[in-house]
């Protein structure tokens, strides 16, 4: 548990202090967000903030738990190594996303394309890797079966299945992440929730692990405690940055952030063995997704009627009339009442084992 602590509050700290040089350095620069024209012309006075935040929420994390590693003395698991190589990994496809905006001085960075084969090459390999590391006990990261609070025998995949599962996974939640990353702290704001919601679970699972004793309704789940350690800089990272990422911002997370947190919030469900519970815990994410689709799908088929001003939704809202932080504090309200649902649906099986 010192752990914990440890890597919540030095990511923390870390995001707090090094945002500010951060943003120094990246305005003496001139790596300033571009502002796409078809959106709230609202959004123009934002032109020339600083974006790529995200790197500094990288940095916080792996500064949080490589110190949280060090100081306590025990070695980091191949769960988390698996989720921080996720994290990563795709926080430098974001990376490469925000820089080619920056240098090309167009609003759109990396061609879809290229974008979705770059995502599909890091959860390839995270895919492989998680499925066949096994430990002394021959537990892997991730098992076949797809899980809610825990695994679901019924529904047990074939290898090649659970890697498009895995796949699907990682590309959806980081897609939704970086959909819901339009407004000045909406998406940092919601990933604090969520990985605040991981942490519990985390801890919850490693006090009832079956690695200790077996008993009834224990958690068969490879390495929780320092997967927790993980969500606590995660979660640390986040709120520090949100110091200088709510409105008015005076930076951007851009893709390398809201890739790289929407990748690791797959890779906790999948290790968690909470896969489906993320449509409950991350709900504010799939709503403002599936509004996208649902406006995309109607305009094909309906010869270009909307169902929305705007997609994503928040811009729905921007364009009614509704003032951004009212927004944003309304659809955070939305995340938490999900995250709380989330949490309540975990704990109830466990009481009750109803799923």
């Amino acid at each position: 548990m010192l752990a914990v602590l440890i890597a919540g509050v030095i990511a923390l700290v870390a995001t707090l202090i090094g945002t500010k040089f951060a943003i120094s350095a990246l305005v003496a620069k001139g790596y300033g967000q571009l502002i796409r024209d078809d959106g709230p012309t609202s959004h123009h006075t934002k032109r020339g903030t600083p974006t790529m935040g995200g790197l500094v929420i990288m940095f916080a994390v792996v500064l949080g738990y490589g110190s949280a590693k060090l100081i306590t003395g025990y070695q980091p698991s191949a769960s988390a190594l698996l989720l921080l190589f996720l994290f990563l990994g795709l926080g430098f496809i974001g990376f490469l996303d925000d820089w080619i905006k920056i240098s090309k001085q167009r609003s759109l960075g990396l061609r879809s394309k290229a974008k979705l084969i770059g995502q599909v090459v890091v959860g390839l390999v995270f895919a492989v890797l998680a499925i066949g590391l096994e430990d002394e006990n021959g537990n892997t990261p991730i098992t076949h079966a797809i899980s809610f609070t825990r695994d679901i025998p019924a529904f047990t995949l074939p290898t090649v299945v659970l890697v498009l599962w895995v796949l699907f996974m990682i590309a959806a939640t980081s897609n939704g992440v970086n959909l819901t990353d339009g407004l000045d702290g909406l998406a940092t704001g919601a990933s604090v929730m969520v990985f605040a919601a991981y942490l519990i679970i985390n801890i919850w699972q490693s006090n009832q692990n079956c690695a200790r004793e077996i008993v009834p309704k224990c958690y068969d789940v490879r390495d929780p405690l320092d997967l927790a350690v993980l969500a606590a800089a995660l979660a640390g990272a986040c709120f520090g940055f949100l110091w200088w990422n709510t409105s008015p911002a005076k930076i951007f997370m851009g893709d390398t952030g809201s890739l790289s947190l929407g990748g690791a919030m797959a890779g906790f469900a999948l290790m968690t063995r909470t896969e489906l519970l993320l449509v409950f815990l991350g709900g504010l994410f799939v709503i403002i997704t599936l509004s996208v689709i649902l406006q995309v799908g109607y305009f094909k088929l309906s010869g270009g009627k909307r169902i929305f001003r705007m997609a994503p939704l928040q811009h729905h809202f921007e364009l009614l009339g509704w003032a951004e932080i009212t927004i944003v504090v309304r659809f955070w309200i939305i995340a938490g009442l999900c995250v709380a649902t989330g949490i309540g649906l975990f704990y109830w099986e466990w009481v009750v084992g109803a799923f």
